[in-house]
């Protein structure tokens, strides 16, 4: 089966990184990741900037000529980058800003709404969400209205599994990652989920998982196969997240 990774870090040491919480994490290159998904099928994927890679772009346009034009590119700005710069990266493949809410590194929560319509309006980019689904009720007025929106690793919270839910029915997408850094059933939360809008679902490997109780599994493939019918599992494993990314 086909598979685009919605979701999937690089982390190269000759490009700047930040510590974060006290962390700092290992090397994992664009070689390393290669080399653990030789083996199912991954045709194209998103490259996510984590805490610890800040407002760095260096690293991230490197690693999208390395992997080709069917990856692209989830960054972190700030609210003032000029047009021109969001418009460059947009040439480099960069379809999506990114705020992480739950680890920092990233512009602030607060200047989501403005952030969020600038750069759909400039470049048609979406707007990445790395937040604890209970903390969602403080933002769905905002969220539910923004054109173009995806949440990280199912929301990572049972009890703001309705939160993310009602999100959903509200055209918000959900990536199916991080199986590590969930507490609830994930099997039951994806049939849910795809029940609600079968185009929500993204799924991805997460690699190379830093901080996570256990980092991506091939286990996890199974599960999604599992929980949906073989047309709804390509949808997950491939169409959504296509379509999501590498439709304009």
């Amino acid at each position: 089966m086909e598979i685009f990774d919605s979701h999937l870090h690089i982390i190269d040491k000759r490009y700047p990184l930040i510590e974060n919480q006290g962390f700092m994490p290992n090397p994992f290159t664009s070689k390393d990741y290669l080399q653990i998904v030789k083996d199912i099928n991954v045709r194209g994927g998103a490259v996510v900037s984590g805490s610890f890679q800040g407002f760095d772009q260096s690293y991230l346009i490197d690693t999208l000529k390395i992997l080709g034009d069917q990856f692209v590119g989830v960054t972190q700005l700030p609210h003032n980058v000029p047009d021109e710069y969001i418009i460059e990266l947009d040439k480099y493949g960069v379809k999506a800003i990114r705020f992480n809410v739950n680890r920092g590194g990233s512009e602030d929560i607060s200047r989501l709404d403005y952030f969020a319509r600038r750069v759909y309006e400039l470049v048609n980019w979406h707007t990445e969400l790395y937040i604890n689904s209970n903390t969602l009720p403080e933002i769905t007025t905002i969220i539910e209205k923004l054109p173009a929106v995806s949440i990280d690793h199912l929301g990572l919270s049972r009890h703001g599994l309705p939160n993310l839910l009602y999100l959903v029915d509200k055209g918000v997408m959900v990536k199916a990652t991080g199986f590590g850094r969930v507490d609830f059933d994930v099997a039951k939360a994806i049939k849910k989920i795809h029940s609600i809008n079968p185009d929500a679902l993204m799924f991805g490997t997460d690699l190379p998982s830093t901080r996570a109780k256990w980092p991506f599994r091939f286990s996890d493939i199974k599960l999604i196969k599992d929980a949906l019918d073989e047309e709804a599992a390509k949808k997950v494993f491939y169409k959504n997240a296509l379509q999501w990314y590498l439709s304009k």
